[in-house]
């Protein structure tokens, strides 16, 4: 059995998840493993992938371990698969798994975005462990990873894998939208930024997306070309910029962030689908943003999408889009896409996301964003002697006002009434009576509307 460690973490031999496989190799010294750092060496594979392949071409097993940033998994690893998918390799007999750290925020779609390109490579796969970053320090973490490694082994053994959920892809016809007719509006004081790595000057569909878009729209909009952009490299996951918000890259993306993009009044993701992601560009300058730490620094502004490709198909994709608004505290206004009726769906866009600004409407956060804020809350509060900005940050917000232990009249008063309730009599007596007292509260915020506003003098 030859198991190839697939490491996507920059940080090479320091990676704490690779502590996790080498764990797993001291446990099962009948097992030949052997690690090929791709995150760390990704622009030596750019330049010659003949290593890569030979050891891809060798093994039986691929196993791909890294830690999750930002939703999906580094952009160096992203790389990687795309160098994958274009090598040639007959992938169709091997077998593919995971491990993955993190603090549980957002794993499924990172693990999810992996398997997706498994099966575009035919991989036979195994579901992968998620494990928090920790857990190897614990008995019961390292006993998880030894049962999750044996069971590979008997999936392997047996010849089981996971079922693949895409299919054969059906073919996909781009409905090019016109340009814009008729009057337009005036431009609003106001600027959008509308960040994209298209192909410029090209007439493709997601260039007349974006020139409609910016036609519709009554305010005035500003281009961020990722790919004019000279980043230096993808995030180290470093923690440099952890005290300052400085990074440890000397190419100005901190600043040009910060001064080009977070100061608009609303942003706009333009992009083709490549890889069931946004494409490595896309989360290379996703990753990049790790200088603002976990702050939600843009939250208040509204988000749009222009989106090249079959997002109906895409699961996985269309949950992080509306995770990444819902956890920066961004009200999305919408996705527009050339599957069906572009026109529309951009002029639509347009009035949403003008509406949004005039108004400053900011929608409520549902699960995706208050769960995914809560474990950051945690770990920053934790953490908070090393994340002296973020700790800042989430004090001035008022993010830890929602610590369950700060709302101590309202836990004693629940043990007043269970205590009361244990009480068979009394229980008997209040019967269904108990919904009447816990709508009283709200019954009286309802008079409260109805009465008319007092007149000011």
């Amino acid at each position: 059995m030859r198991v190839l460690v697939l490491n996507g973490s920059p940080a090479g031999e320091d990676s704490v998840t690779l502590f996790t496989v080498k764990y797993i190799e001291k446990k099962f010294p009948e097992v030949s493993f052997e690690t090929l750092h791709v995150g760390q060496r990704i622009r030596q594979f750019e330049k010659d992938f003949s290593e890569a392949w030979d050891k891809l071409q060798a093994a039986d097993l691929l196993l791909f371990a890294y830690p999750v940033y930002t939703f999906l998994a580094p952009a160096q690893l992203h790389r990687f698969v795309e160098l994958m998918k274009g090598s040639g390799v007959d992938f169709s007999q091997k077998y593919a798994t995971q491990i993955t750290t993190s603090k549980h925020f957002y794993d499924v779609t990172a693990h999810r975005f992996m398997e997706d390109n498994f099966e575009d490579m035919g991989l036979r796969y195994v579901r992968g462990l998620s494990a928090d970053m920790e857990d190897l320090l614990t008995e019961k973490g390292r006993r998880e990873a030894e049962d999750f490694f044996r069971f590979v082994l008997w999936q392997m053994d047996h010849g089981f894998a996971q079922p693949f959920r895409q299919g054969a892809p059906e073919p996909f016809f781009r409905i090019v939208p016109a340009k814009a007719e008729g009057p337009l509006p005036e431009k609003k004081p106001g600027t959008v930024v509308i960040v994209t790595d298209r192909e410029a000057g090209t007439a493709d569909a997601l260039n007349a997306m974006i020139d409609r878009f910016t036609a519709r729209l009554p305010y005035e909009t500003r281009i961020v070309d990722l790919k004019a952009f000279p980043f230096a490299g993808g995030c180290l996951g470093c923690f440099h910029c952890a005290a300052d918000g400085a990074c440890v890259y000397k190419d100005g993306f901190d600043s040009y962030l910060r001064e080009n993009i977070q100061t608009a009044d609303a942003i706009v993701y333009a992009y083709s689908i490549r890889d069931h992601s946004m494409g490595y560009r896309f989360k290379l300058y996703d990753d990049r943003q790790f200088c603002n730490g976990h702050r939600t620094v843009t939250m208040g502004k509204p988000v749009g999408y222009l989106v090249d490709g079959p997002l109906s198909r895409e699961e996985n994709l269309r949950l992080l889009m509306e995770a990444r608004a819902q956890v920066g505290g961004n009200y999305l206004v919408g996705v527009a896409t050339d599957e069906a009726d572009p026109e529309r769906e951009i002029d639509q866009l347009c009035e949403t996301l003008a509406y949004a600004i005039v108004n400053d409407y900011q929608q409520p956060q549902n699960f995706f964003g208050v769960g995914g804020l809560k474990i950051f809350r945690d770990l920053i509060y934790q953490m908070q002697g090393l994340m002296r900005a973020d700790h800042k940050f989430y004090k001035a917000h008022g993010f830890y006002d929602d610590f369950p232990q700060k709302h101590r009249g309202r836990i004693w008063a629940m043990y007043l009434v269970g205590g009361l309730m244990k009480n068979k009599k009394l229980q008997k007596k209040i019967g269904g009576r108990m919904t009447e007292g816990m709508a009283m509260p709200y019954k009286k915020v309802i008079e409260q509307a109805e009465k008319p506003p007092v007149k000011q003098a």
